[in-house]
């Protein structure tokens, strides 16, 4: 139990990929401390936690909040920093938010955490949204970085704060380069977040899916709990040969192949296919998948969960607990920045 009695912070805890790792902390013996703002259109939920609530202290505020951050973070061991906008269509549409929420305030929250505690691990949610197109495949920590969206610019400047201050000696950082994540605790109700979280709303309501293009681009698709287990990894080691990692999923799959597998999974018919739309052809960078070998031999961690397996698993979730994720009477709800009010971060 390598977490067993460590004092632990979650940035983004309520979050998906967040809440799944405070669930797994908890489990482990952790003391955990979840910040989150949930704020509009980020995905965060106070239900995602429910099976470890009594056990979890939560702040519901920014991380650039200092003046609340200042004595959890103070007696920290570690902190798993996930909070963020992950939506690329977002950022495109308000740059500005996204350039607050992903990039100022994480600027503010590390300068908060060299003055709490000097010296920390941690822990990073960064993007392969960074590498933009594909130079080569798959993709290691060595490929150009090229971003197409502000999401990936502003992702990649929070990435270079962290191993700026790591450099410096302040802080003790490390930075885990996502893949595609999908799994329990998707925000269904978030329809800008990505294609998985789209794709698994349309086979829980019943609607066929749809493919863009000929839907021969790549990805690797990673399930949640192997995430955590990379998080897990890296907060824990020891020693760090590396200060980032690439992880993602253990096999790539076609976007017409992820389609027809989710629809098989869901009973439904073959998906049905549709120009790209513009919008999203912008900013699409065609195949990707993953070259993981780094973090496989440093830090002994590998995706073990299949796509077909982890469909399996995210369909069961969502069928016993849909109605804390989606308004059965609006299965296709409209993007919650809509409204000017809520864009501000």
């Amino acid at each position: 139990m390598r977490y067993r009695d460590k004092r632990v912070l979650v940035t983004g805890g309520l979050g998906f990929i967040g809440s799944n790792l405070v669930i797994r902390l908890v489990r482990e013996g952790a003391r955990v401390t979840v910040v989150d703002p949930v704020i509009p259109g980020c995905g965060g939920n106070r239900y995602n936690i429910n099976p470890v609530a009594g056990n979890v202290e939560v702040l519901e505020c920014s991380i650039a909040d200092s003046t609340r951050l200042y004595s959890a973070l103070s007696r920290c061991d570690v902190v798993f920093n996930l909070a963020g906008e992950i939506s690329h269509i977002h950022s495109m549409l308000y740059p500005d938010r996204d350039l607050e929420i992903n990039t100022t305030a994480q600027l503010h929250f590390l300068q908060t955490c060299i003055q709490a505690v000097p010296g920390v691990r941690v822990v990073y949610a960064g993007t392969r949204q960074i590498y933009g197109v594909p130079v080569y495949l798959p993709v290691d920590e060595r490929h150009p970085v090229n971003p197409v969206d502000f999401n990936g610019v502003h992702k990649y400047a929070a990435t270079q704060y962290h191993l700026m201050f790591c450099r410096m000696g302040r802080l003790d950082a490390v930075v885990i380069r996502l893949t595609n994540v999908y799994g329990p605790r998707m925000a269904l109700d978030v329809p800008c977040q990505g294609f998985l979280s789209t794709y698994l709303r349309k086979a829980l309501t019943g609607q066929p899916l749809e493919i863009f293009g000929d839907g021969q681009q790549l990805r690797d698709p990673l399930f949640v709990d192997d995430a955590v287990e990379a998080f897990l990894a890296a907060g824990a080691a020891r020693e760090l040969a590396s200060r980032a990692y690439n992880v993602g999923g253990p096999e790539p799959l076609s976007l017409a192949a992820i389609a027809e597998l989710l629809s098989s999974a869901a009973g439904l018919p073959a998906p049905a296919r549709r120009e790209f739309p513009e919008e999203r052809k912008a900013i699409d960078i065609g195949s990707y998948h993953t070259d993981s070998t780094r973090i496989g031999g440093e830090l002994r961690w590998r995706a073990t969960t299949r796509f077909a397996a982890g469909v399996a698993q995210t369909l069961a979730y969502y069928r016993s607990h849909l109605r804390h994720y989606l308004d059965p009477g609006n299965p296709n709800p409209d993007c919650k920045l809509a409204h000017p009010e809520l864009t501000r971060a």
